[in-house]
């Protein structure tokens, strides 16, 4: 905790007024009226009120001590960070030729009656490539390719896979050309020969071949209903996809493979069969931030002497993506000085500043005297008259950036052919910047801790640092043998309608879990074997029977339902609305309450509870209790609410 700051006057002002007539009765006995009304008491008020603004002032000097105390120590206030999503841009119609969209293409949310649209910026160019079926391969498991492409421009109709199909048989789609980061559709002239599978979860995944591997891709809805029916499938291509040579042929290359089937998934005894094939290019995905970049701002003049510092016009600057640029006028022409995090490796030569993030302050390096009275350059000193400047920096960042799903959907930025954008995941990872009083508390731990993870508490507070985005952490000891430290990590997620998180919100990005690695692994003891990775999920799904007053039924069922996925929420929920506790069980009476509570007089009749797996949607047994491990958190998996109308008692 942070240490206590004492209170070294704590007179108010009517403390200071009563006192001072109390000097006035030992003094002065003759004067008797003490009123408000009296001139005298008029004074004593006055000065009161002036004594008590300079003890205001005198206590906080320990707060200003304190600060200055941070500062020598180094403690910097963290700056805020943006919020990121990925954004689908839709173009209007196929199109013949590339279409690109420049880095900086602006799109927003949609305008509220009660908040500002967010702003949303792309980070990278995007480029649209149209694309068209240039191959169709056949490739079963055993390997052996066979181009069909002849069999399809005759009409005949191609069997996809093996007469009786197995995991691992493949159907090829070649591209004349890679098309990273687009979105294509596959449509297909399909019959129903795929017989035994569902269509609404055949065993299928679609991949793009990325020059070393097959990359799993995100789909659309499929309504080929697995290859068993004219339709297309929606294919969102990775960033990674390469042109390549399989099968002699040049090509961006994408296959639908047979999976294996889960369990209780139907799967095929007959492959079907395909006609008909095109594929083209219908849009594409890049990144956005809530951030906006900001080029070739002027700092000032150097006066040619050591420590001086240069405040932008529009803090703060965000840190977690390129670092800001600083260049500085000579003969030579611009030259550019690097962002250091202090000088305390700086030479007398090196061109090194630093940037208090939060502030927008650029410090130039100081001098420190020596104890033999000499001056000790910690870097070079741009010249006096030097003009400075900021080539780019990106400013911005926040919660407000962290958005629901579909929220982003209006493009800002003119750009031809494109019809609509939506961001199919929600967007995050806007924090705000750090307070003082935040701050303040942190200081003692950074002190403990002396930037080395020893407790789970070190790790947890390390892991929260390198990554303030994130919503919970917690460490535990790992379960296969001494040495090995488990560090479990819950993203913040912005739930959807209803309050209602998907399992996939649930999981932290990889570059969330590299940067809490990269920083645990500094700081471990030597020996200690880190393992960073997202808790395990135990799936409640409250099936649940009420009844009520005829025309309340409604209320009844939305109110029970969004106490559910509220209280059994691993975020927000449990009993002190912070999330759901690390270990706690589901119990019957406990969920009895919350419904009875959010309900009103509604009556509870009945309610079940089962375990559920939130990855292959199969559940368990009913039971009155689910225990939960060590290491695991709640997960609301469809509550099933149904709400009775019932006729109240009539009394006599």
């Amino acid at each position: 905790m942070a240490l206590p700051s004492p209170n070294l006057d704590d007179r108010r002002f009517q403390q200071l007024v009563d006192e001072a007539k109390r000097y006035v009765q030992q003094r002065a006995p003759e004067w008797t009226d003490h009123n408000v009304s009296d001139p005298g008491v008029t004074l004593i008020e006055t000065f009161a009120y002036l004594v008590d603004q300079l003890l205001y002032r005198l206590n906080r000097v320990p707060d200003k001590n304190y600060t200055a105390f941070l500062d020598l120590l180094g403690i910097r206030l963290f700056p805020p960070a943006a919020a990121g999503a990925e954004v689908d841009f839709w173009l209007s119609a196929p199109q013949p030729e590339t279409v690109t969209l420049p880095a900086g293409t602006e799109v927003t949310t949609a305008d509220g009656d009660a908040e500002e649209p967010v702003v949303f910026a792309t980070t990278g160019e995007l480029r649209i490539v149209p694309s068209e079926l240039l191959r169709l391969v056949t490739a079963p498991r055993s390997g052996e390719q066979t181009d069909r492409t002849g069999e399809l421009a005759e009409g005949r109709d191609v069997r996809c896979f093996q007469a009786a199909p197995q995991p691992g048989d493949a159907l090829l789609f070649g591209l004349p050309a890679a098309v990273p980061r687009c979105i294509v559709a596959v449509r297909l002239d399909s019959r129903v020969e795929g017989v035994g599978v569902d269509p609404r979860q055949p065993p299928l995944a679609w991949e793009a071949w990325d020059g070393g591997r097959w990359q799993e891709c995100e789909t659309g809805p499929d309504t080929t209903g697995g290859l068993n029916r004219p339709g297309e499938v929606i294919v969102y291509v990775p960033a990674g996809h390469t042109a390549s040579v399989i099968g002699g042929t040049r090509a961006g290359w994408l296959r639908c493979r047979v999976t294996e089937a889960e369990p209780g998934q139907p799967f095929y005894s007959e492959s079907p069969t395909v006609r008909e094939a095109t594929v083209f290019t219908v849009g594409g995905t890049t990144p956005v931030e809530h951030a906006e970049t900001v080029t070739d701002v002027p700092l000032g003049t150097s006066e040619g002497v050591a420590g001086q510092s240069f405040r932008l016009g529009r803090p703060p600057v965000l840190l977690d993506g390129e670092p800001p640029l600083v260049e500085v006028s000579s003969a030579d022409g611009w030259q550019r000085w690097e962002i250091v995090e202090h000088f305390g490796r700086s030479g007398p030569g090196d061109r090194h500043v630093r940037v208090d993030a939060t502030t927008g302050e650029f410090l130039f390096p100081p001098a420190l005297r020596e104890p033999d009275g000499t001056l000790r350059p910690c870097g070079a000193v741009p010249e006096k008259g030097a003009h400075i400047r900021v080539t780019r920096y990106r400013t911005g960042g926040g919660p407000a950036g962290n958005v629901a799903r579909g929220a982003i959907s209006v493009l800002r930025s003119s750009v031809p052919y494109i019809a609509r954008v939506v961001n199919r995941e929600a967007a995050r990872g806007g924090v705000d910047g750090e307070t003082v009083e935040n701050a303040k508390l942190r200081a003692p731990d950074a002190l403990r801790m002396q930037e080395r993870a020893v407790t789970a508490e070190d790790h947890e507070i390390i892991a929260r640092q390198a990554a303030p985005s994130v919503r919970r952490v917690r460490c535990l000891p790992a379960d296969d043998g001494a040495g090995a430290v488990r560090v479990l990590v819950v993203p913040d997620a912005v739930a959807d309608d209803g309050d209602r998180l998907r399992f996939e919100q649930l999981i932290p990005s990889d570059q969330v879990l590299a940067a809490i690695t990269e920083s645990l692994d500094e700081r471990r003891l030597i020996g200690t074997r880190l393992v960073v990775e997202p808790p395990v999920y135990q799936g409640v799904t409250v099936v649940a029977r009420l009844a009520t007053a005829p025309g309340d039924t409604d209320r009844v069922r939305n109110a029970a339902l969004a106490a559910l996925f509220g209280y059994l929420n691993p975020l927000r929920g449990g009993p002190e609305g912070t999330g759901w506790p690390f270990g706690r069980p589901v119990q019957y009476g406990e969920v009895f309450g919350v419904l009875q509570r959010a309900t009103g007089n509604a009556l509870v009749e009945e309610i079940r509870l089962f375990a559920a797996d939130p990855i292959t949607g199969r559940r368990g047994a009913p039971v009155d209790r689910i225990d939960v491990g060590p290491g695991a958190l709640v997960f609301s998996y469809q509550h099933q609410v149904v709400v009775q109308p019932v006729e109240p008692e009539v009394r006599p």
